[in-house]
């Protein structure tokens, strides 16, 4: 229990350097949004991250094919593992599931709840069930710079009061 108990502090308190200690190799800056306790599984060694790469909550990093198990009775050896790698200036959304053998290119978004496998290309936003290309990374960002609220830089304080006079704006209206 206390070792559960510690695990899920460190995890929570610094989910990267808790990731590092579990083996996930990291190439630079990595940010992880929650908790990363049971987020690399059971090969967190076979996960490669680049550099400057978020992850979002609830991301599962799956390195291993689980449905072998049934078969396990007969042979007792069988195992499908295979590495996950992720390239550079990456963001994975909330609740991304990435599977056995995915890597994921420089320069990508993969979507909120994607399942992610085989190969997403540089330069992509990839979502859904399975994740399938959407656009490219300069077609998300052209429209991100027409509609941004050019708010990034401000702190958590000043994004509040700048959303709360927004709409006080709007209910003026």
């Amino acid at each position: 229990l206390i070792s559960y108990l510690g695990d899920s502090w460190r995890s929570k308190s610094d989910p990267v350097g808790y990731a590092r200690r579990l083996g996930v190799q990291m190439a630079g800056k990595v940010e992880i949004y929650g908790d990363s306790r049971t987020m690399f599984g059971s090969e967190p060694f076979l996960v490669s991250l680049g550099h400057n790469v978020h992850i979002c909550a609830g991301v599962q990093f799956l390195t291993h094919d689980g449905g072998v198990l049934a078969f396990r009775d007969r042979f007792p050896n069988l195992d499908l593992v295979a590495p996950i790698a992720v390239g550079n200036n990456v963001v994975i959304g909330v609740g991304a599931i990435l599977l056995p053998g995915t890597a994921i290119g420089d320069d990508c978004i993969i979507g909120a709840g994607a399942i992610v496998t085989g190969a997403v290309p540089t330069g992509s936003v990839a979502a859904g069930n399975p994740a399938r290309f959407i656009r490219s990374t300069e077609d998300y960002l052209a429209k991100a710079l027409i509609n941004s609220l050019e708010v990034g830089h401000l702190s958590p304080a000043e994004k509040c009061d700048f959303y709360r006079s927004r709409q006080e704006a709007r209910d003026s209206e």
